[in-house]
């Protein structure tokens, strides 16, 4: 009688072990994913040809060494006819990167005159390899991979913000 009650016992005791790992483990929150930030607009940015308008969007704007840093990094989307304007500190060829960047984009360097100088398109998400302008640039606008294909954006348009 003894040793049944033992073996009872002794089985309960390991079922509960058994029960608070189980649920231990089922309560272990899972590390939190990263939170994509909302686009913000802070102005737009219109696209000039010949003199003429042809497009404008939404920008939200990267004008200090945080925005600028941080850039489109954990944005799962944007909006839209929108994108980010950096307003770089120094004319000169700008260098960027995709690291932590979830999504394609299209990069366009514009000069001091805000003459589109050069492009990059459909860049490659998260990757660590440096992306230059070769040619100096005070602004810089990101907009979603094939975005300057789409709208036809060339090199010796005009913007205006």
């Amino acid at each position: 009688m003894v040793r049944i009650l033992l073996v009872l016992l002794t089985v309960s005791i390991l079922g509960c072990q058994e029960g608070q790992t189980s649920s231990t483990s089922t309560n272990t929150p899972e590390p939190e994913a990263i939170e994509s930030i909302p686009f913000r607009k802070d102005g737009t940015v219109i696209f000039q040809r010949a003199g003429e308008d042809y497009l404008t969007i939404d920008v939200e704007i990267a004008d200090n060494d945080s925005t600028i840093e941080r850039g489109l990094m954990q944005r799962e989307s944007l909006p839209d006819l929108s994108g980010m304007l950096f307003l770089m500190p120094n004319e000169e060829p700008q260098q960027f990167w995709m690291s932590n960047t979830l999504i394609s984009l299209d990069i366009i360097y514009v000069d001091s005159n805000k003459e589109v100088v050069s492009m990059t398109k459909y860049t490659t998400p998260l990757s660590q390899e440096p992306i230059d302008s070769e040619i100096p640039a005070l602004y810089v606008i990101e907009v979603p991979g094939g975005f300057t294909d789409t709208h036809g954006i060339i090199e010796g348009d005009v913007v205006v913000f």
